[in-house]
């Protein structure tokens, strides 16, 4: 059974090869039912994979296709990896990217790029799919480099506007910084190991120095901190809110942003000897959530918010990779699929209900007319907020509870960015379905409910939400923490937690009370009180506008890096390419240009030049043989 690995990443591929060379000949019921398929087909066999797994001798094995590089002593072969890691992975991204895909079908059926949607959304679960199965770091690097390709090419999907082809650029060329600090951590690898793979470097991992090991882990992070969007790399992704709403669900909760989650864990060896690494991991993560948080509190854009509480909860996961809470972390990366994959195709099917509009400001009153969509959404958000018994509220504070042992300083702050997103994530709630609608008469004519292929797909991560968190109940399953057990095999410092019981259950009972105290207050403000977001920026607090404008960091970035870089290339556009070298290239051509001119005189069919010629010709011949 492990030999049929391939097709995991051999069907989706498929579908991108078969609606990329034929989709316009196919309609797009076809189309979308090809690339659905394909992706089912991957989940069915991960699926099947992740059963064999557990049977497997020191769960895991490895399945070499072919014999890829091989230079000198470097020899990297074209193999797969399953084990609890890889498998656990792979259902996340077929299950979930399954979903999208049905419900893409729904949500993209009057585009006309239709057919080249499902074309790219097949080769994005591809690439991802080929990131966490490689047994070594370069198919890993090629998989994360196709990630980063896909996603260019769906933010920008919509290519005919400019600033949705701006945005692609952006999170194309931001990733790309990221990429090289991965790439460089790679090469250092292999210069201290000798080798790249997974089985050749973690076993030995012990024989380099700290110093080194330290180094390797920070490179690595660098690419993390690139792809899953941490301080000061995570511009993009709230740009990248460009793209076509399933893109959204499928960046956010399957497939790029958790490759540096995923990442981070299958190198968990070099954090685990690493402490500086480890703790500069975390600190990112806990500023990162924080930031991202107090941003989202004052967004009105429905997916801008989502994709602020994404940037958020990934630097949740990272804290908790930073005190090496590595299993818990991607218990967190597993629910958080459910729900923010829930929420950004809820926000989806509001915005089809409006008509395209994605301010919450101009909604209003919508629960009584899009009960499923409101309902599941509902659902996402008392996940994401971590109440208890639904999956969020387990995975968050098996996090924070792990934080609290290593620092209550960064506990303190894990659970004030709690805090912060029940509250942005109830505002949304509450401003776009309770009070009264606030668009226009035709967007109230237009409000509708969304079709089967979109709400179905709701209800399913509707209910993985309410129920994902039994993965962290040891009772339901009769074994330790499942989670905690599942990934043993590939986790070298196990993170026991010493906590007293009661410690526990004070840390949990604050985590509870204070989410229901934030929701009871933001229920007063927007709901009783029927507080609406500011329209008029200029009536904005100074801080109101500080967060507001997300602390100016675009405005940053661009006065102290593109504007410099644009000065810098402008003047030397100016002196080499247009003085020097087109100088050059321009004199070479002129010059010949005059030469021709010159040379044309002798043969231009005059009969008196031809004649004057001869006769200067023979007198030359004359006086030639005269003088010699």
């Amino acid at each position: 059974m492990v030999k049929l690995v391939g097709l995991v990443p051999l069907f989706p591929l498929i579908g991108f090869l078969i609606n990329g060379f034929f989709g316009k000949k196919l309609s797009k019921s076809i189309s979308g039912t090809i690339a659905s398929v394909a992706v089912l087909a991957s989940f069915v066999v991960a699926l099947l994979l992740f059963f064999e797994v557990q049977h497997l001798p020191g769960h895991k094995a490895e399945v070499s296709l072919f014999s890829w590089i091989s230079a000198g002593t470097l020899n990297i072969p074209f193999a797969f990896l399953i084990d609890p890691l890889s498998s656990w992975f792979l259902l996340i991204i077929t299950g979930i990217g399954f979903l999208i895909h049905v419900y893409s079908i729904g949500y993209m059926h009057t585009d006309d790029g239709f057919q080249r949607f499902f074309t790219y959304l097949n080769l994005f679960v591809f690439f991802m799919l080929l990131l966490v199965l490689g047994n070594n770091y370069l198919i890993m690097f090629v998989g994360w480099e196709g990630v980063g390709l896909c996603s260019y090419l769906l933010i920008g999907f919509w290519f005919k506007n400019t600033e949705y082809n701006n945005a692609a650029k952006k999170a194309f060329i931001i990733n790309r910084i990221g990429d090289l600090g991965f790439l460089l951590g790679i090469i250092l690898i292999f210069i201290s190991y000798g080798s790249i793979t997974y089985s050749g470097v973690f076993e030995k991992a012990g024989i380099v120095n700290e110093s080194t090991i330290t180094t390797i882990a920070l490179l690595l992070f660098i690419g993390a901190m690139g792809k899953s969007a941490q301080i000061p790399l995570y511009t993009w992704l709230p740009d990248a809110m460009a793209g076509p709403t399933p893109v959204s669900a499928l960046i956010h909760a399957a497939t790029m942003v958790t490759a540096g989650i995923y990442m981070i864990v299958r190198s968990n060896v070099f954090y685990s000897i690493s402490e500086v690494a480890s703790e500069v991991v975390a600190i990112v993560g806990v500023a990162t959530a924080l930031f991202a948080a107090t941003i989202g509190l004052l967004q009105n854009d429905i997916k801008k918010i989502l994709a602020y509480s994404t940037v958020s909860q990934l630097g949740l996961m990272f804290l908790g990779l930073g005190v090496g809470a590595f299993s818990s972390s991607v218990f967190h990366v597993t629910t958080h699929a459910f729900f923010k994959a829930l929420l950004f195709l809820g926000a989806g099917s509001v915005i089809h209900a409006m008509g395209g509009e994605q301010d919450i400001r101009k909604m209003g009153g919508l629960k009584g007319k899009i009960k499923i969509t409101f309902l599941t959404m509902f659902i996402g958000t008392i996940a994401i907020s971590g109440i208890p018994p639904f999956s969020g509220f387990f995975s968050k504070d098996e996090i924070l509870a792990h934080v609290y042992e290593h620092s209550p300083v960064l506990w303190f702050f894990g659970m004030l960015t709690s805090m912060l997103t029940a509250f942005y994530m109830f505002r949304m709630l509450y401003v776009t379905f309770w009070g009264s609608f606030r668009g226009t008469k035709e967007q109230a004519h237009h409000v509708h409910e969304s079709p089967s292929s979109m709400t179905i797909p709701l209800i399913v991560l509707a209910a993985l939400s309410v129920i994902g968190g039994t993965l962290g109940l040891p009772e339901f399953w009769g074994t330790p923490n499942w989670m905690h057990h599942h990934l043993d095999a590939v986790i070298y410092r196990k993170n026991t937690s010493l906590l007293t019981h009661e410690t526990e259950w004070l840390l949990m009972g604050l985590a509870v009370a204070s989410a229901v105290a934030v929701i009871f207050f933001a229920h007063q403000l927007f709901v009783k009180n029927g507080v609406l977001p500011q329209t008029n920026e200029n009536k904005l607090k100074p801080w109101q506008k500080l967060v507001a404008n997300k602390y100016y960091v675009d405005e940053f970035y661009t006065a102290i890096i593109q504007k410099p870089i644009d000065l810098i290339s402008g003047a030397f556009h100016k002196f080499f390419d247009v003085q020097l070298i087109d100088g050059i290239v321009n004199g070479v051509g002129t010059s010949v240009k005059g030469l021709g001119a010159v040379v044309r005189l002798v043969q231009n069919g005059n009969i008196g030049m031809y004649v004057i010629s001869m006769v200067l010709g023979i007198i030359l011949i004359f006086l030639t043989l005269f003088i010699l």
